[in-house]
């Protein structure tokens, strides 16, 4: 890895590294001019010239994924063949090292963020992009605490086709839905992926795990999880409900958008005189100056067709 700590790219220098990964290198930044603070992620790749113009396609489209709920893409560019996006810097981390493995969230907290991820996402759905890689480790924590949710990356530049195996597909093996390990992910799938966050915030561990890939994936086709209430007995009924229906094996059968399931999970708290405490998605960042956490580096997506019919299907490469 070449450390590019005080190094120059575009109108950023390069003060700390944030994070790395097999993908890409994420650093703090600091625009000479402004002085304001970016996330700057260096990709692991070198440009050919046919490779430019997919490349700021791609970038185009994720920069007008706008939303308040989502990184912001501020800028990309290209030096010296390597390419690099500028993003909104998050402050606090990820939800992974805030919330470790095995960490039972507080169920308000967990509605919370579910709802704010729900929201991105449906966004995303809207604009026709299928994300494919929910997971506790691309959603970062912004000035205010607020949920971002990170990586809607650059996928058609890091490819590598020469990884064959038979459950290495885009995505997350442990969050990835029956039909994604099939190669046909759809909006449902990332509902079926933060049904899976859910439930390992509600009971501090996957639904499904395993000693090999291939177990993994056999319990995701297959396999029913386990109760939450056997794992948690206090598990509001109305909220396991709630789960179990975002985490059926047929798409078709989860619930009809992914915010109606959020919709349905903040229903199901109230049932349950759960109150729930979520920052309104519209906020004011607010000043702070905290030492940034490491970030998530790794991501891939795959381009569109020209037909406008089809779905611009983006993830984490980690």
């Amino acid at each position: 890895m070449v450390d590019r700590v005080g190094q120059q790219l575009g109108n950023y220098q390069l003060i700390q590294l944030l994070g790395q990964g097999s993908l890409a290198e994420v650093y703090l930044g600091g625009h000479i001019h402004l002085g304001t603070l970016a996330a700057i992620k260096v990709l692991h790749t070198q440009l050919k010239s046919e490779d430019i113009a997919p490349f700021r396609r791609e970038a185009r489209i994720i920069a007008h994924l706008i939303h308040p709920n989502i990184v912001r893409v501020l800028d990309f560019g290209i030096e010296d063949q390597t390419p690099f996006l500028v993003m909104d810097f998050a402050p606090h981390g990820t939800v992974r090292q805030h919330y470790p493995r095995g960490t039972l969230l507080p169920i308000p907290t967990a509605i919370s963020y579910t709802r704010q991820v729900a929201g991105a996402l449906q966004f995303a759905h809207d604009e026709r992009v299928v994300y494919r890689d929910v997971k506790p480790e691309n959603l970062l924590l912004g000035w205010s605490h607020e949920v971002l949710l990170s990586d809607f990356g650059i996928a058609v530049l890091t490819l590598r086709p020469h990884v064959q195996s038979p459950y290495h597909t885009a995505g997350t093996l442990r969050y990835m839905a029956p039909e994604q390990l099939h190669g046909k992910p759809c909006p449902a799938s990332d509902q079926y992926a933060l049904a899976i966050v859910l439930y390992e915030w509600l009971c501090g561990r996957c639904p499904f795990q395993g000693s090999s890939e291939l177990e993994v994936a056999m319990q995701h086709l297959s396999h029913p999880p386990q109760p939450l209430h056997e794992l948690v007995p206090t598990i509001p009924a109305a909220i396991e409900q709630v789960v179990d229906k975002a985490l059926a094996k047929d798409p078709q059968e989860r619930f009809a958008s992914i915010r109606d399931f959020a919709e349905e999970l903040e229903r199901a708290g109230v049932s349950e005189e759960i109150t729930t405490s979520a920052p309104p998605l519209e906020f004011e960042p607010c000043s702070s100056t905290e030492t940034p956490h490491n970030h998530s580096a790794d991501s891939f997506s795959t381009l569109p067709t020209s037909s406008s019919d089809e779905w611009l299907l983006l993830d984490d490469g980690t």
